[in-house]
């Protein structure tokens, strides 16, 4: 809010608000992690869509890891660290867009970084769940004594202010080129490569348009899985629930219409340049027409399910005065990542390439200059040219079960966001096996849960609103311009605000 009122603008904010949160919020972001983003100015008939997700090391090395025993990625390997993509992002995202350059940008980053800042109830979390970065160098001012901090104790991390100093003056060729380039490569084992680091990771793209709700929903394109969102608003199109979305039937479609595009999508989803259909295919009439004729009104369908993984992300929605808008997302993956630092230069590592598969000759097969599966699934809903909706969440591979719900309530059915953001949610909790359990939150109905129950679904009642199903974030706009948001009350560290 105060880089807008200092005369920034939506990209200027949401880069900056990303940096601190890089500095306050390690558990779920930082300069060690991808970043993926869509831009929207008035009269624009489609988003600017920017993919700065890493790609593997030239060293990376599937017959290695097999050889091992693994089938599938260990998720802490150095193998799993893919080129972070977020710096590259940064600067692709100020040279297109910003009003401010990138000195302006971080200071309020650096500031934090080097004064220091109160530990939050999520970061003393984190920190007191892995024990074992506390033996980083990246992580040692986080752990005072060697321990987790106490809620509201003062940290502070020169090291990171360091190199957000270098960026702020010297721009990508300081971060991946120097010290924390070096820092990189040590810490993969030479996984990573020099060569590598030279290559920028920030690439504009076509965006990903689908016809929902009366709106048009655009997503980052595979290796984004953020089409399962769209894609499941436009199956339950098909379906016509009811108008009340908290109908139980309502519920059903919803559940069933995201299981059915879900289903095939560890066999869809990688790098653009090795996946098996282009990516229109995948909400394509056809195949939405196909999906929904999968769905049985009466009963829980037989799909199966993808394999869970874990996120460690913040997700920031901006629009200004002059209606620029970002749907902005950034990610350190599995909470703080890897667990390895970048030597000194004060941040962690992402484990993005955990999202690879060591199937031999798998669309998404571990290779060197490949792009991993992504599981970040930001969203922006246009009517026309003009935007109606910025929506997303953190979550991993649960991301767009989120966002349909949310999406459902607001965008189809027309609840204020702070009503939506309070009501319950589900979550399809994916196991091995046709008829995955569905988790719902203490306060859903309880004729809801019998009638889910009537039609086949498993279901297991949450003692309570669940942390984890969110933070979901989203500002809608309507035809007349106003501006509704708010945060989840599922978060502490969730916020809404205007200016």
């Amino acid at each position: 809010m105060a880089m807008i009122a200092s005369g920034g603008n939506a990209v200027d904010a949401a880069v900056a608000a990303n940096a601190v949160l890089g500095v306050v919020a390690p558990e779920t972001c930082g300069i060690g992690g991808d970043l993926f983003a869509l831009v929207h100015r008035p009269g624009m008939q489609r988003p600017d869509v920017l993919n700065s997700s890493g790609r593997a090391g030239a060293g990376a090395d599937p017959e290695k890891l097999r050889g091992l025993g693994h089938r599938t990625m260990p998720p802490f390997d150095p193998q799993t660290i893919t080129v972070p993509g977020c710096v590259d992002g940064w600067e692709a995202l100020i040279a297109r867009y910003g009003s401010k350059g990138m000195e302006a940008v971080l200071a309020p980053a650096i500031a934090l970084a080097t004064d220091g800042f109160p530990a939050s109830i999520e970061l003393v979390g984190a920190l007191t769940r892995r024990p074992e970065l506390a033996a980083q160098t990246a992580a040692r001012v986080l752990y005072p004594q060697a321990n987790p901090p106490a809620i509201g104790e003062r940290l502070r991390r020169p090291d990171l202010a360091s190199t957000l100093e270098t960026i702020a003056a010297m721009g990508r060729d300081g971060f991946y080129l120097g010290r924390a380039g070096k820092g990189i490569m040590k810490a993969t084992g030479g996984v990573i490569t020099l060569a590598d680091l030279h290559e920028v990771q920030a690439e504009w793209t076509e965006p990903l348009g689908t016809e929902a709700f009366g709106l048009k929903g655009w997503v980052v394109p595979p290796n984004s899985q953020g089409y399962l969102t769209t894609g499941s608003a436009a199956v339950i199109d098909r379906l016509e629930p009811p108008d009340d979305p908290e109908d139980p039937r309502s519920w059903h479609l919803a559940i069933e219409a995201y299981r059915s595009l879900a289903a095939d999508r560890n066999d869809l989803v990688s790098d653009p340049k090795f996946a098996p259909e282009p990516p229109a295919a995948l909400v394509s009439d056809e195949r939405i027409a196909e999906r929904a004729r999968r769905v049985d009104p009466g009963r829980a369908g037989d799909f199966t399910s993808p394999s869970p993984a874990p996120g460690g992300t913040a997700y920031l929605a901006v629009i200004d005065a002059a209606g620029l808008a970002v749907s902005f997302i950034q990610s350190n993956f599995m909470g703080i990542g890897s667990g390895l630092g970048a030597g000194d230069a004060g941040f962690f590592l992402h484990n993005r390439g955990a999202g690879f598969d060591l199937r031999p000759g798998h669309p998404n097969e571990l290779a060197p200059g490949k792009r991993p599966l992504h599981t970040l699934s930001p969203s922006l809903w246009t009517k026309g040219d003009r935007i109606a909706c910025l929506l997303g969440t953190r979550g991993g591979d649960y991301q767009p079960q989120l966002l349909l719900q949310v999406a459902v309530r607001c965008l189809r059915a027309g609840i204020e966001p702070s009503e939506a953001q309070a009501r319950p949610r589900w979550m399809v909790d994916p196991i091995d096996g046709a008829n995955p359990v569905v988790a719902v939150e203490a306060h859903t109905p309880a004729e809801t849960i019998e009638y889910l129950q009537r039609l086949g679904h498993r279901i297991s009642v949450r003692s309570d609103v669940q942390h984890g199903w969110g933070p979901v974030s989203l500002i809608t706009i309507d035809e007349h311009g106003k501006r509704t948001a708010a945060a989840d009350p599922r978060v502490d560290t969730a916020t809404a605000a205007v200016n």
